[in-house]
């Protein structure tokens, strides 16, 4: 089990996404468009980088539903290594059969 600090980080990460997604997003449109002048896209490259890092999408780590493990992540499922062979192994993973040739 990871602790629980460090889930907890990440969840918060995740609402803090929720709350500044939007206004990343016209920051960024902003600066992105050629079309606007040079004055502009300086202060929304600035602005975007006041918010807090945080809030950024791709600060999210993908963690394991049941433990908390971020590493040996299979995103399908939302799970870690270790218990999608505990659960596929016991047959509670719908689709999903054990491997013989």
């Amino acid at each position: 089990m990871a602790k629980k600090s460090s889930i907890e980080k990440n969840n918060r990460r995740k609402r803090m996404v929720l709350r500044d997604a939007s206004k990343r997003q016209a920051l960024k449109d902003i600066v992105m468009n050629k079309e606007t002048s040079i004055e502009e896209r300086f202060d929304a490259t600035l602005k975007l980088a006041k918010l807090p890092r945080n809030g950024a999408k791709i600060r999210i780590r993908n963690r394991c539903e049941l433990s908390g493990r971020s590493r040996g992540f299979y995103r399908k499922f939302k799970l870690s290594r270790i218990w999608l062979r505990t659960l596929a192994g016991s047959g509670e993973l719908p689709g999903v059969t054990k491997g013989s040739w």
